[in-house]
């Protein structure tokens, strides 16, 4: 078994980040993959609320999780489609209590395909909106994102 691999110019080993410098470079490195992870946003919130200001440095087991899920998604290969222009793309949204999700695809030979990944999550004045809301926001931001103008 590996038991560590370069990822980037990262050194990513079975040992978690031991400082929030080297968190932040573990996850400025896996944010150039997060299309092709879903649930980006919402996997790596446990180490983004290690940036909070006044927080004290304590790698508990959501982060030692979140840690070993983002790892196991940037070594397994995604499965995805290339984008066939003559179809018609479909957008998916969803929304969380802390963060929003959108899945570009199509449906090749009837099949439901996933061309891209987008999350991220919402700032303060955002978790306050209700649910109907969020799940707007998520198609806004994202058909932004996928629809160039």
């Amino acid at each position: 078994m590996v038991k560590q691999g370069i990822i980037l110019g990262h050194l990513v080993s079975k040992l978690p980040p031991p400082t929030v410098t080297s968190i932040r470079s573990f996850l400025g490195h896996a944010r150039f993959y997060q299309r092709f992870i879903k649930d980006f946003s919402k996997i790596s919130r446990p180490l983004c609320n290690l940036f909070a200001k006044g927080t004290p440095f304590n790698f508990d087991a959501d982060c030692l999780e979140a840690f070993n899920k983002l790892k196991t998604l940037l070594t397994t290969a995604p499965i995805m489609a290339s984008p066939n222009w003559s179809l018609p793309f479909e957008l998916m949204c969803d929304a969380s209590n802390y963060a929003i999700g959108a899945v570009l695809g199509q449906r090749q030979d009837k099949l439901p395909q996933v061309i891209y990944y987008a999350s991220r999550t919402l700032n303060g004045a955002q978790l306050n909106f209700a649910t109907t809301e969020k799940e707007l926001l998520a198609v806004v931001l994202h058909w932004k994102i996928f629809i160039p103008t």
